[in-house]
């Protein structure tokens, strides 16, 4: 053999290494991107699970509304920072603005965190707009809590595109009276 040829076959080697080595590269990435993904998506499964999280969707479920509606007290809500007693509104804005924010960022697939919670999401949001309205004309910042308004949109887009559900087709459903 000539010294040509094993040049050739030392280069085509080098290559199928190099391209091996790519490929092994691109495999680990996706499995650490997963890794990061079920991480975020637990430390949020904790946090829903809190109970101090939880007291913040009661408030917001149950007292929100009540403040809103009565004139004296929606001044407290124009408070910065909000009072002790409020502050589960903040609470409960800031865990879907960071939802929003991991999202926007694909640390959390969109599809994952839409299917998840697209309906909390929207729900929540036409709870909490008037507030936040509020809260963004008193800081003259439209940026208030907008990683939770992008959601939001997502979520509508979302529920539009699966009015039914996003079930897997061709799965038997178990029928329910």
């Amino acid at each position: 053999m000539s010294l040509e040829l094993w040049n050739t076959i030392g280069s085509v080697g080098t290559f199928v290494v190099i391209a091996a080595t790519a490929i092994a590269a691109i495999v680990q990435l996706r499995h650490m991107r997963s890794s990061n993904q079920i991480a975020a998506l637990n430390e949020l499964r904790e946090t829903i699970e809190s109970r101090h999280y939880q007291a913040a969707i009661q408030f917001v479920g149950t007292e929100l509304p009540k403040l809103l509606a009565d004139p004296n007290q929606r001044e407290r809500l124009d408070q910065y920072p909000l009072e002790r007693d409020l502050q589960a509104i903040s609470t409960f804005c800031n865990f879907f603005e960071n939802v929003g924010t991991l999202v926007k960022h694909e640390i959390i697939d969109a599809d994952i965190a839409l299917d998840m919670w697209s309906l909390v999401i929207t729900i929540n949001w036409d709870r909490l707009a008037p507030f936040i309205a509020r809260r963004r004309r008193i800081s003259h910042r439209q940026a208030v809590w907008e990683n939770f308004e992008y959601l939001t949109v997502l979520s509508r887009a979302y529920i539009e595109q699966h009015p039914d559900g996003d079930y897997p087709k061709g799965v038997a459903r178990i029928p329910l009276d």
